[in-house]
């Protein structure tokens, strides 16, 4: 990791300029949970129209996540990011004001496309803005913090503006901090690109997309609706093609993605680990969000308030994280965090209650911002410079990826251990149980089962993160804490040199 002089105040209101975007995109996402209704019945979607809107947004994120984080590398990331924000504010008005379903699709394909950039972009120049590793750890902090924030608001912020004004009003919230980030980006971020990058390979681009999406549909369809030859065939067609996309990586001189970038142990530990955790906590996320809603029967919005005090644990956590890190080695830091997030999952494991549940789930969530803040800091800083941007891109593919894969497998297991405990009367969803108006004493059998499905993939999350946590330990043992610059390099020379 290169190092450089402590940033001033140019930098730090750098930041604030970035993290803005940044936290615009997450709200994107979570604001779609209140706004679907009301959109659907504005535009008379059918309820396949409203599952395109609604993911089409998260697809394209995951899909071009890759593709612009080596673009940036090539044409700069600041010239990337601003473009981006160009079609952001554009296509958020052209969200806001349509008027047919097909036009709101299309319009939130491209702000998924533009968000794709804005996420590797915002946080390269971070890296970028910040060469102290002190300072570095603190602002991916408040960036990481921007997606926590993002996500509590989302809906709050939602439900405001929909008892106020008209559903498009939902897709206006980012014009003016796009249009803030046209104006003061050019003249408080640096640009940087690679000076000795190719041309982009635009098979490349076309293969990684074909990898990408249909794994992800495949796996979403599989989380909706069980396994079956659709969604089988989805995931087995992407990962054809994802063999062919790492053929073509290896053979190119300047790859698309660096493949290279796995032989280091520390880029590769870290980088599973985040994705596990995304995968693991994610998944039990929505099923305690669901459990809120059908056996609390709490409104979608009185359990996306439930969920509040775990992202302000989780706020806090990214802000204290940076500073624990000048003082403890960070494999025993994100392994000692990460002992949090399994007390939560353990207590998530047996409640039975909503305030349980609540206190459960913001002791979680206080494990997370070592792993987000010092495992970003590894990916990135285990990357040269000139990668940066495609380093910052895989560590969010990630994340959309474990998301994606997390709902789908922990959804198999409390479907499975819904259907052994629920009347068959109740049918294949507590959902579908709970709209049926069935009698209280097989909605009350039907909620019990949900329950212990909820409680063994809590159960199951807290075992595999407790490994991780003992792996992550071992791991990263020899890396010092933040701010001993030649010891770092040499500890993390010998980290990657026993992975090979």
């Amino acid at each position: 990791m290169n190092v450089g002089p402590k940033a001033g105040r140019r930098e730090w209101i750098g930041l604030a300029v970035l993290a803005l975007p940044t936290l615009l995109v997450s709200l994107d996402t979570f604001v779609m949970l209140l706004a679907l209704p009301p959109v659907a019945a504005g535009l008379g979607a059918s309820s396949n129209q409203q599952l395109w809107i609604m993911d089409v947004y998260g697809f394209m994120v995951a899909g071009f996540m890759i593709t612009m984080g080596s673009l940036g590398d090539r044409i700069g990331r600041r010239r990337l990011l601003l473009i981006a924000a160009v079609v952001f504010g554009a296509a958020s008005v052209l969200a806001a004001y349509s008027t047919t379903p097909g036009m709101l699709i299309g319009a939130r394909a491209l702000l998924g496309i533009a968000g794709a950039a804005i996420t590797p972009c915002t946080l390269s120049l971070v890296m970028n803005l910040f060469r102290d590793p002190r300072q570095q750890a603190s602002a991916i902090g408040i960036w990481g913090g921007c997606f926590t924030v993002g996500a509590v608001i989302g809906p709050v912020v939602g439900g405001v503006l929909l008892d106020h004004f008209w559903w498009g009003s939902v897709f206006l919230i980012g014009v003016p901090a796009m249009v803030l980030l046209l104006i003061a980006g050019p003249i408080l971020l640096p640009e940087y690109r690679d000076p000795a990058a190719g041309r982009i390979d635009l098979p490349s681009i076309a293969l990684s997309l074909a990898a990408i999406l249909p794994v992800i549909q495949g796996l979403k369809q599989f989380a909706a609706s069980g396994w079956s030859a659709v969604p089988a065939c989805l995931v087995v067609f992407g990962l054809v093609v994802g063999w062919f996309f790492l053929r073509r990586q290896r053979a190119l001189a300047d790859p698309l993605l660096d493949l290279s970038l796995f032989r280091k142990r520390t880029f590769t530990v870290t980088l599973g680990s985040m994705m596990t955790y995304s995968l693991l906590s994610g998944g039990v996320m929505v099923f305690i969000a669901q459990y809120f809603q059908l056996v609390e029967g709490l409104s979608p919005l009185e359990a996306g308030l439930a969920l509040v005090p775990g992202m302000v644990t989780s706020t806090i956590s990214f802000q204290v994280a940076p500073l624990l890190a000048r003082w403890i080695r960070p494999g025993r830091l994100i392994s000692g965090a990460l002992l949090f997030t399994v007390a939560g999952l353990v207590v998530t494991a047996m409640a039975d209650n909503a305030t349980t549940l609540a206190i459960a789930f913001a002791v979680e969530c206080l494990g997370v911002a070592p792993l987000v803040v010092l495992g970003t800091n590894l990916v990135i800083g285990s990357a040269p410079p000139e990668k940066a941007g495609s380093a910052a891109a895989l560590a969010q593919t990630g994340n959309e990826f474990g998301y994606a894969l997390g709902i789908a497998l922990l959804g198999s297991v409390v479907i499975a251990v819904y259907r052994h405990g629920a009347p068959t009367e109740a049918g294949d969803s507590l959902a579908a149980a709970v709209a049926g108006g069935l009698p209280s004493a097989v909605l009350d059998q039907a909620r019990d089962a949900f329950t212990s499905g909820l409680h063994v993939a809590a159960a199951i999350a807290a075992v595999v993160i407790t490994g991780m946590a003992v792996l992550l330990a071992v791991v990263l043992r020899p890396l010092p804490v933040l701010g001993g610059h030649a010891e770092a390099a040499d500890a993390e020379a010998e980290v990657n040199a026993a992975g090979q």
